[in-house]
């Protein structure tokens, strides 16, 4: 029997679809972005982010788009295949996305670098590449950890708490655009009423998870899972004993860090640090 070929020569994976067929329908219209954003309501920069799959917006937005292109309910059922669609991270990080989502809270430490919850495209990209990761990779990636951030948004975004070791803010990216761009984003997101942010000062010296980031996660049966890892592999951990160990060296950290007013101020202290471009 012949091999099968693709009819249309279109993606096959569920976000890069959605991302392709957001932008036929524009064009089709003959819309621009700006002309799409005035007519639905919405800020342009969400349908050209959603365009390039950086995001793929929420259930409203997509349902405002299947009225407005007379496809009563294709979209929502792409943006659903979409949005539940793990193939895009590697293998070893499948399971844990599954749990992710579904996680009714989360809680992170992060020892060195953002947690990719909080990362923006431009700090993911740099970090991705100085860890080896080369195009198409590269941006297939960044992509798929820029859709993971929508776990945060929305009224039924799960609660998340996060303690940065103050060196992760100490180490910037090589562009101070990009830093910029990234702390301008942490400071929007401690904003968020389910998102609560500690910084952890290199004062407190050594302590039970110095060279450990570790993820928490709550499931819907009570059950909580642990994530650790390095630069180079993690693992998911669900067994009791070993998750109930790293949650006490979780809360004695919480218990040192700074409060969350303190930690804003010293994320819009690091935000004033960084140098302007000269040609703004």
């Amino acid at each position: 029997m012949p091999t099968r070929r693709a009819v249309t020569g279109r993606s096959r994976e569920p976000r890069a679809r959605f991302a392709e067929e957001l932008r036929l329908l524009r064009t089709a219209r003959g819309d621009s972005l700006r002309q799409l954003g005035e007519r639905l309501g919405w800020d342009w920069s969400l349908f050209g982010k959603m365009e390039k799959g950086e995001t793929i917006g929420g259930p409203e937005v997509v349902q405002a788009l299947d009225h407005y292109y007379g496809t009563p309910g294709l979209l929502l059922a792409m943006w659903e295949l979409a949005i539940s669609d793990q193939s895009q991270f590697k293998e070893r990080y499948q399971r844990y996305m599954a749990l992710e989502a579904e996680a009714t809270s989360l809680w992170h430490f992060a020892v060195s670098v953002l947690p990719g919850l909080l990362q923006t495209a431009g700090y993911a990209r740099e970090l991705l590449a100085a860890g080896g990761l080369e195009e198409p990779e590269l941006t297939q990636q960044v992509d798929a950890r820029m859709g993971r951030r929508e776990l945060l948004e929305g009224a039924g975004a799960p609660p998340f708490r996060v303690i940065l070791s103050k060196a992760v803010l100490r180490m910037a990216p090589r562009d101070m655009g990009k830093w910029r761009e990234q702390l301008d984003f942490l400071a929007e997101v401690m904003e968020r009423p389910k998102v609560t942010l500690h910084v952890l000062p290199f004062s407190v010296g050594m302590h039970g998870l110095d060279s450990t980031a570790v993820k928490f996660l709550r499931l819907p049966d009570s059950r909580t899972v642990a994530y650790v890892e390095t630069a180079y592999r993690g693992e998911l951990i669900e067994e009791c004993a070993p998750v109930e160990h790293l949650q006490r060296a979780y809360d004695a950290m919480r218990d040192l860090a700074l409060s969350p007013a303190e930690s804003r101020k010293f994320v819009l202290r690091m935000l004033e640090e960084v140098p302007c471009d000269p040609s703004t």
